[in-house]
Formats: C-alpha cells, structure tokens, sequence
C-alpha cells in the first residue's frame, strides 16, 4: 500500500495522469495503482475515471492520511539508517578520581556524536588502570600517561595537570598572588591519602622543595575531600579543573600554585591492540580536559 500511496500523493501534486514520470512509473501503472487502491480501502478516491478532476471527499482522507503515512515512513528510514552508521554498545571507562569530574567534557560529546552508544564511567585507582585494559575489563581510560610503567597499552597525551591551593579567605597564603610548594606544606592540610597516585605526586613536588607533608585530614575519596574543604578548616591541592566544575566553597579562596618542573601528563590509554570502534571513536578526543 505505501507504493499506492507514493502514486496517489504524485498524482494529487501533479493533477494529470500523463505526467507519470512525476512517480517513475507509466500512465497504465498509475491507473492501475489507484485503482487497487481503492479496491483494497472500498471507497472512491479520484473523480474523472481516466482524466484526473481532483480527489473524492473520501480521498481526500485517504491523501491526508497518505501524507502523514510517508512522513513517518521517511523519518523511519532516517533513524534506521543513523543506526546504521551510529557507534553503538557499552564503553568501558576507566578513570582516576581527581579526573572523574573533567572526564564529562569527553565523555558528554562522545554520547551528543553516537546516541545510540553508552559509556559506564567508573573511578578506580591508577594501579588498576595499569591492569584492567590489558585484561580487557576496560575499553579505555583517563590517568596519567607519565612517571608510572603502564605496559602494554597505547597512550593519548591531553594535557598537562597544573595545581591550585584551596585555603580559607582569612589564612596566610590567601592573599598571595602565587605559593610556593614547601609554604603549602606549612599549612593545615586536607589531602588524599597515599594510595592513590594523585597523592604520591603532590608528595615528590614537596619533598622536591625540601618539606615533607603531614595532612591533618587524609580522605580516600575526592567527595569526602570535597566536604571537608567546604569546611573552611583547612587548605588542599586540587587540579585546575576543580573551581570550573564544582565551584569554590563560600569562604574559600583559590590561589595558584608554582608550576612543577615536570608537571604530569593526563591522557587516554587503551589496550595495546586493535581498537573496537567505540574505544577507537572515544580516542580521536582532541579537546583537554581541564584536570
């Protein structure tokens, strides 16, 4: 019937029989067409018999419904063929949890340019990040791309992480246009515990400077880091993505650090193997997070 339908709707626009090249097909076959269909439907749709003089009242209906019925019918194919060309499947995300919060600046687009795919994000620590790609349990993974043996794994560098001390408005770094890491290490601090590389990174800065840290306040989660230095008791190191994607806490002030030497590198790491096309669509990310 959608057939029928094509026809009737190309003979209402053009208004005349002879002109059946408007539909790809002869005059005998258009007749014929609209005569099945009113067979099949039991009404009369044309007036004119063989010269077309406009729709009956019933076939006007059915040239209404026609419309409707091969505008779905094309926006079907459409979606049909966007799955078609659409990435779809689950992808693994592996990341570390100071770079959970940025890792949506990636994984946000990546969902906008294939809808028909979903990514399960999931925070893990960077020794697991060394072992889970290689053991196919991820797909891909946001960490550190330096300092660390990752084995055997491809790597993408985004960006270097640069640092900034959280402190309260009324503390002795507030005020400072830059600080230092060995006067941060003076400071009461909240920091996350040494299981985790972020800490052992912030650790080497310091010892570097000559101080060594002893936090007040050691969490093993950035959201418990997060809630005690919304209490305004103590100062911390964060990544510069911190301030844009969760604000700074009433009472605090936010006062950049000194650049490391060797500041570290964040980047993607997939398995050392040939891509599946989601990991391969995620890896062609180009814009850095900010973290």
């Amino acid at each position: 019937m959608l057939r029928q339908l094509e026809h009737l709707v190309a003979l209402a626009r053009e208004r005349h029989f002879a002109r059946a090249d408007a539909c790809h097909v002869s005059q005998p076959s258009l007749s014929a067409a609209i005569r099945k269909l009113e067979h099949e439907l039991g009404v009369p749709i044309v007036r004119g018999g063989r010269r077309f003089e406009g729709p009956t009242p019933e076939g006007k209906r059915v040239l209404l419904s026609g419309h409707r019925i091969l505008a779905e019918c094309d926006a079907l194919r459409q979606d049909l063929s966007t799955m078609r060309s659409s990435l779809s499947g689950v992808l693994r995300v592996g990341t570390i949890p100071t770079s959970l919060t940025p890792a949506t600046l990636l994984t946000t687009p990546f969902c906008e340019r294939h809808p028909h795919a979903r990514v399960t994000p999931e925070s893990l620590s960077s020794r697991e990040i060394m072992r889970r790609p290689a053991e196919f349990e991820l797909d891909i993974a946001l960490t550190y791309v330096d300092h660390e043996e990752l084995g055997a794994v491809r790597t993408v560098p985004l960006c270097e992480k640069r640092y900034l001390l959280p402190t309260p408005e009324n503390g002795e770094l507030a005020d400072r246009p830059r600080v230092r890491w060995a006067e941060a290490a003076t400071v009461p601090l909240c920091l996350l515990g040494s299981q985790l590389r972020n800490r052992r990174i912030l650790d080497g800065f310091c010892a570097a400077a000559g101080a060594s840290v002893v936090p007040a306040i050691e969490p093993d989660t950035v959201s418990g880091l997060s809630a005690h230095v919304a209490a305004r008791r103590w100062s911390s190191v964060i990544s510069h993505a911190w301030p844009h994607m969760s604000g700074v806490p009433p009472g605090m002030r936010v006062v950049p650090l000194e650049n490391p030497a060797r500041p570290p590198q964040i980047g993607l790491v997939l398995a050392d193997r040939d891509p599946v096309p989601l990991s391969s669509a995620f890896g062609d990310a180009r814009v850095c997070p900010p973290g």
